[in-house]
């Protein structure tokens, strides 16, 4: 059986939300330009705190990188919170590490403050080492967020084969504030939740032109246009056309992810047995996670839309029979790729070009709960002008040298990697 092109979380979210495109002229307090996790979680806490919104979303819900990626609810940056305190400042970085320390339980509380069915598990996840210098590396990350007080702990021998499943991980970090989730559902669930504020939403309006009004800003779509004082560009990796500097300020990479049929029996239980979701230490970084049903998801660095099919089920297989050789045979039903907005240093951006307008971009692979924090942050700063509210401080924009090329580079690097993998010149 062939590799359906298909988004897996699309289709275990049969309730997406519906919304019309924006037609005729809307006049509202606050005006977000993309429907993901940032952009609703901003809308959501503008509107609990009295703010008219208006969301605007060049596809729909969940398009872009909101709804196909892993969906690991994870705590911190991919980067260490030493190394994120160096990138910052001690001031800022470690405001940074402790928000996005946190981001898990705002995560939670979301999802149970409004009831979203996104089938989130709250087991943490696990950080899994490869090779000697992962096990390093984990042991200094184990140390620096126990200096902060954080609830994480470094498996080895028996104990990290059983929480694992595979005797081919050395060591593994267990994050306990951590988990997994649904991502399309918990970004659908943001919309509605959104909507059921008062919130307006309008899917298929791509933005055309953003100016400056008098006191107001005007933002255009193709059949309308939203006058509002504040504005939240929450497009990141997916920003498209000219009227925005943004796109200039990251490189896109990408992510793939092929996943099995449903595991059933004894061997499939053994994998990732307490619900965590795990990634590895390597350069090109892979993820392993079962969903709700007991599909094995493995994931990768790289554009999986320009790969065939056999390809892709022949990395698969080889990473399955590496680690987990005991499944015998898997059959392969889905892949899909997600786009990430990379940043040379691998840290975040906040910007507010002008008074009223503010932007991100560069979250490097950490969406769910990144996009969580920065949403309420955006929507607490805005309603009160504290910058105290922000995780970083706003920086100027500033585009970064050859994007495109940084772009091929990256896509070239991961593409032989994995085809060394697929040869068994590599794992």
């Amino acid at each position: 059986m062939s590799l359906r092109e298909e988004c897996l979380w699309e289709t275990l979210t049969p309730e997406r939300p519906d919304a019309e495109s924006l037609k005729g002229e809307r006049r509202v307090d606050v005006c977000v330009i993309g429907a993901g996790i940032t952009g609703l979680s901003a809308a959501i806490h503008l509107l609990e705190q009295g703010k008219t919104v208006c969301i605007v979303e060049a596809h729909e819900t969940g398009h872009g990188g909101s709804g196909r990626n892993v969906g690991l609810v994870n705590a911190g940056l991919w980067i260490a919170p030493d190394d994120i305190e160096a990138g910052f400042g001690e001031k800022a970085g470690s405001q940074l590490v402790s928000m996005l320390g946190a981001a898990p339980a705002l995560v939670f509380q979301l999802v149970d403050k409004y009831r979203i069915d996104c089938q989130l598990r709250r087991e943490g996840t696990l950080h899994m080492a490869h090779n000697a210098k992962g096990v390093a590396d984990l042991r200094s990350r184990e140390a620096q967020w126990q200096r902060r007080g954080a609830p994480v702990e470094l498996l080895t021998g028996a104990a990290c084969v059983e929480a694992t499943g595979t005797d081919k991980i050395a060591a593994a970090l267990l994050d306990r504030r951590a988990g997994t989730l649904n991502p399309m559902a918990y970004t659908s669930g943001l919309a509605r939740a959104v909507v059921g504020l008062g919130g307006e939403l309008y899917h298929h309006s791509p933005v055309s032109r953003l100016e400056r009004q008098g006191q107001r800003w005007c933002v255009v779509t193709e059949q309308g246009s939203v006058h509002a004082e504040q504005v939240v560009i929450a497009s990141n990796a997916y920003t498209e056309g000219d009227w925005t500097e943004l796109r200039r300020n990251f490189f896109a990479g990408y992510y793939y992810q092929v996943a099995s049929k449903p595991l059933v029996g004894e061997a499939g239980a053994r994998i990732l047995p307490g619900g965590q979701g795990s990634w590895d230490t390597r350069q090109v970084l892979s993820s392993i996670r079962r969903d709700a049903a007991g599909r094995l998801l493995l994931g990768s660095l790289g554009n999986g839309n320009q790969k065939p099919g056999w390809f892709l089920e022949a990395w698969a297989n080889r990473v399955q029979q590496h680690y987990f050789p005991y499944l015998g045979k898997v059959e392969w039903e889905a892949t899909w790729t997600g786009c990430i907005a990379f940043t040379p240093d691998h840290l975040m951006r906040l910007f507010e070009p002008a008074p009223g307008l503010v932007a991100v971009t560069g979250y490097n692979g950490r969406g769910v709960t990144t996009g969580s924090v920065v949403g309420k942050a955006f929507a607490d700063y805005l309603c009160t002008g504290n910058h105290q509210a922000l995780p970083i401080p706003f920086q100027p924009m500033a585009p970064i040298s050859a994007p495109g090329l940084r772009s091929a580079l990256f896509e070239a690097g991961f593409s032989l990697y994995h085809a060394g993998q697929c040869l068994r010149v590599v794992i």
